[in-house]
């Protein structure tokens, strides 16, 4: 019968989305993470009697036809990127992006990869890294005798050395976006690779042409909202349960027939 495997599909498709939630609720408290929500769509249909089609000699034409669907197929995981609340550290290293913009991070192999996620630290040379030793794009080096640092909402990093009165400006922090954020792949350890799907970074100074600004003693939560997450977990749950409702049914109703035999 054709209702399992429709039944299958919505099965599998329910899974998926179990695995989405599941992902969503594991990183609550994950810095800069985008909540993700799976999309689905229809799959081919059966026509038994196809529309528009002639019904007799004389022209007359079928106004809906019958058409059967075969399933639900998963198209997209697709990432929510609103802002996340900003929450208080006052460590001067923990940057935090209010509006659009991404951290520029340079990987081990060369390539630049991009963050949301500014829970910054000093290497041992004193380079601004990620936590995982990844140098923050243009590198910026702070002094050994640097007795306090201050960015800027533009992303200037100045540092007060000791003896002086002046603070010293370090360097200038730019920012990148991308025309299609979601088509960013993500890579593990809150960074993102640009992609033919996300086109070409945009970079520019924080708070300029439309770019967020820096917010120094803070840190981006995550944007995943527990209630709603909880709300379509349940609501997932309940859809797989009617799918094996089907299959059982259809088990049933071919019981039947074999019995009939």
């Amino acid at each position: 019968m054709r209702s399992l495997s429709i039944a299958a599909t919505g099965m599998l498709a329910q899974q998926l989305n179990v695995d989405v939630i599941s992902n969503n609720i594991a990183n609550l408290s994950t810095t800069g993470f985008k909540r993700r929500r799976a999309e689905f769509a229809d799959l081919l249909y059966q026509n038994y009697r196809r529309v528009g089609s002639q019904s007799s000699d004389s022209g007359t034409i079928v106004p809906s036809g019958v058409q059967i669907g075969v399933g639900v197929k998963p198209t997209a995981v697709y990432r929510i990127t609103e802002q996340g609340n900003m929450q208080v550290t006052d460590n001067p290293l923990d940057l935090a992006i209010s509006g659009k913009g991404y951290f520029q991070v340079e990987l081990p192999n060369g390539d630049t990869a991009y963050t949301r996620a500014g829970a910054l630290q000093r290497s041992s040379d004193g380079t601004i890294v990620t936590p995982d030793g990844y140098t923050v794009l243009p590198g910026i080096t702070i002094p050994d005798d640097a007795v306090s640092i201050t960015v800027d909402s533009s992303g200037e990093v100045f540092a007060t050395l000791d003896g002086q009165v002046a603070p010293q400006n370090l360097g200038q922090l730019e920012l990148a976006t991308f025309p299609n954020e979601a088509g960013l792949e993500a890579i593990g350890d809150n960074l993102f690779l640009e992609t033919q799907a996300s086109g070409g970074p945009i970079t520019a100074t924080p708070g300029t042409n439309g770019f967020g600004t820096i917010q120094q003693g803070f840190l981006e939560t995550s944007n995943v909202n527990v209630v709603s997450e909880i709300t379509d977990l349940i609501t997932a749950q309940r859809a797989y349960e009617m799918n094996s409702k089907v299959i059982q049914a259809s088990d049933q109703m071919m019981g039947t027939l074999t019995q009939l035999r």
